[in-house]
């Protein structure tokens, strides 16, 4: 039996519980939340988001997440607050994924510039290709990597089914044949220095997802978005085996909470060792020399 009050948690990707944060946005979003994520919405301050977080041990990389389809103008405003909150609570925000539309150049360059610059924690370049309508190989993305790469600092790139637009009319516009890893895999071997961080179970393509991982040494996995207890067959064999030290943890808080998440991984028999790894060793590992 797992001690969950003694586990300590590095959560590589959630959202905002707040009002002003919270990931679903529209009056259908939310009515979706329920059968997409078997949960309900309900808002906390940031003084409450930060005691959870607390409560559960957890460290937490946080993503606005419906920032990618604003301007760079209208951006600017939630950037700031998710900087500001994370430098009043540095003990459980880690920082920030920035989820930015590439196509205006020089000013979304600047901004992620400015954001890096600006915060007291990690910022990452996060990319969401199923909403944004472009692959994560094509070269608009590349003076992103490139700057990440410079600065010796990860991107994010979703994989796999998301939840988002899920059961909407046409999907809510998410197109997600660009959520494949084949994008993943090319952007490896382009900047076979960078670090790459493949965000959710890669579902309907995990075996896929599984081949980028044993082959790009560049190339990690984080597991937001879905119960473990989901997971494909191929995917629980190789948490424990191959991919041991390639696999983090990732909440999709507030939309899963942690309890639930929690048990449904101990429920799948994985050991102490690898619930550790799983849970914190590994992304620290992965961070250590990253973070202010």
């Amino acid at each position: 039996m797992i001690d969950w009050t003694q586990m300590r948690v590095f959560d590589l990707h959630s959202h905002w519980g707040t009002k002003r944060g919270y990931r679903l946005r529209t009056d259908a979003e939310l009515e979706q939340q329920p059968n997409t994520w078997k949960s309900t919405a309900s808002y906390v301050t940031e003084q409450e988001m930060a005691d959870y977080f607390r409560k559960h041990r957890a460290r937490v990389i946080l993503d606005l997440g419906f920032t990618k389809s604003m301007s760079i103008a209208d951006v600017r405003a939630f950037h700031d607050y998710a900087l500001e909150t994370q430098q009043k609570y540095p003990d459980v925000i880690a920082g920030n994924w920035l989820n930015i539309d590439p196509r205006d150049q020089q000013a979304a360059l600047d901004e992620v510039r400015r954001c890096m610059a600006a915060s007291a924690g990690f910022v990452g370049f996060m990319i969401s290709s199923g909403s944004l309508g472009v692959p994560a190989s094509d070269p608009v993305f590349d003076p992103f990597y490139k700057l990440c790469q410079e600065k010796g600092l990860p991107v994010l790139i979703l994989v796999g089914y998301t939840g988002s637009g899920a059961g909407l009319p046409g999907g809510g516009g998410v197109r997600l044949d660009l959520c494949h890893p084949r994008y993943v895999d090319d952007v490896a071997i382009r900047y076979p220095e960078l670090k790459i961080i493949a965000g959710r179970p890669a579902w309907p393509w995990q075996e896929d997802m599984i081949a980028v991982l044993l082959h790009k040494p560049n190339v990690w996995y984080e597991l937001h978005g879905w119960s473990p207890k989901h997971f494909t067959e191929s995917l629980k064999r190789e948490i424990p085996r191959r991919l041991k030290h390639k696999v983090m943890f990732g909440g999709d808080y507030p939309l899963f909470k942690y309890e639930r998440l929690f048990a449904d991984w101990e429920a799948d028999g994985y050991s102490q060792e690898i619930l550790e790894k799983v849970m914190y060793k590994n992304a620290e590992a992965f961070f250590a020399g990253i973070q202010k």
